[in-house]
């Protein structure tokens, strides 16, 4: 593990922003952190980044308690950017490369190869006020990658970007991670976790209620049912639902019929499929496994319904 995360507690005044939370995050992996807005993310990616401490707790990185040696093998592209408006683009990535511990020489040759990459080699001389707030992004991202650290933390880092230019730091992601970087991904885009995450934490109300491998979590909460495309009466497939079957939905659908069906618990794909063929031709059928989105909503509603009922 990359980075383990040990009864982490965080109070401020009143407010309770973590409250015993635990996690791992495997080694060369895209870590999805989820969590409604106030459900504690910020403040954990905070204590990571050692801009404050745990009240209680600890985190190991690599294996060793968090300490001030590590800040310089971790990269941080907060929500809120911070870069300096009125500074050339050039001299601030330039500078900024440097207080990573970069050589002037090294920062130049890799800001080279990365603003090549991201279009931006026009810019150089450019203020940051004068570039769109996507390209801001750009710049912003090469900053926070240029020292090739161990653990990337990203918040909501898609924010701002047209779907071209989201592509292409979905991309970056992809190949820094099969280059060694563990990414820790904080943000509200499911369709993105669901692309680009192995992994994923879920934190409501200052707890963490869900983590695990994102494939085996969305087995987790399959509910029995299936979508089968067919053409035919749909009397024919009425005909096939016997035993206990339940018909949720059938209609048209690109020239034929699709309908989802729930196969109750113990009961055998292959025992509909036997009914269906006898009365129907089946174009194409497949399990319905929810999506990190249902599940998000899903979860977050019943844990804070739980929240309510104890209160």
């Amino acid at each position: 593990m990359i980075l383990q995360v040990r009864n982490v507690s965080k109070q401020y005044a009143a407010h309770k922003a973590l409250d015993d939370v635990s996690l791992d995050v495997p080694k060369g992996s895209i870590f999805g952190l989820l969590g409604p807005n106030g459900a504690g993310k910020t403040s954990l990616i905070r204590i990571i980044n050692q801009i404050t401490g745990p009240d209680g707790g600890e985190v190991l990185f690599d294996g060793q308690r968090l300490s001030a040696n590590h800040i310089s093998m971790i990269g941080y592209l907060p929500e809120e950017r911070g870069l300096y408006k009125k500074m050339e683009v050039g001299e601030q990535a330039l500078y900024l490369a440097q207080l990573k511990g970069l050589s002037k020489k090294e920062a130049m040759e890799r800001l080279k190869f990365w603003f090549e990459k991201f279009e931006l080699k026009g810019w150089w001389k450019k203020k940051i006020d004068e570039l769109s707030k996507g390209m801001q992004q750009k710049v912003q991202f090469i900053i926070t990658v240029l020292h090739e650290p161990k653990l990337l933390i990203l918040d909501e880092p898609f924010t701002g970007f047209d779907p071209i230019n989201a592509g292409l730091i979905k991309d970056e992601l992809l190949r820094l991670r099969d280059n060694g970087t563990t990414v820790i991904l904080s943000t509200h885009r499911m369709e993105s976790v669901e692309e680009l995450c192995s992994h994923i934490a879920l934190i409501n109300r200052s707890k963490k209620i869900l983590d695990g491998d994102v494939h085996d979590i969305r087995r987790k909460f399959k509910s029995g049912k299936y979508e089968i495309e067919y053409s035919g009466h749909g009397i024919g497939l009425a005909n096939s639902l016997w035993g206990g079957y339940e018909l949720i939905s059938n209609e048209p659908h690109a020239g034929h019929m699709k309908a989802t069906v729930s196969i109750p618990d113990g009961m055998k794909t292959n025992d509909l499929l036997a009914g269906m063929i006898q009365n129907v031709e089946i174009i194409s059928f497949r399990e319905v496994i929810p999506g990190m989105n249902d599940i998000f909503i899903s979860l977050v509603n019943e844990s804070n319904q739980e929240r309510e009922v104890l209160s």
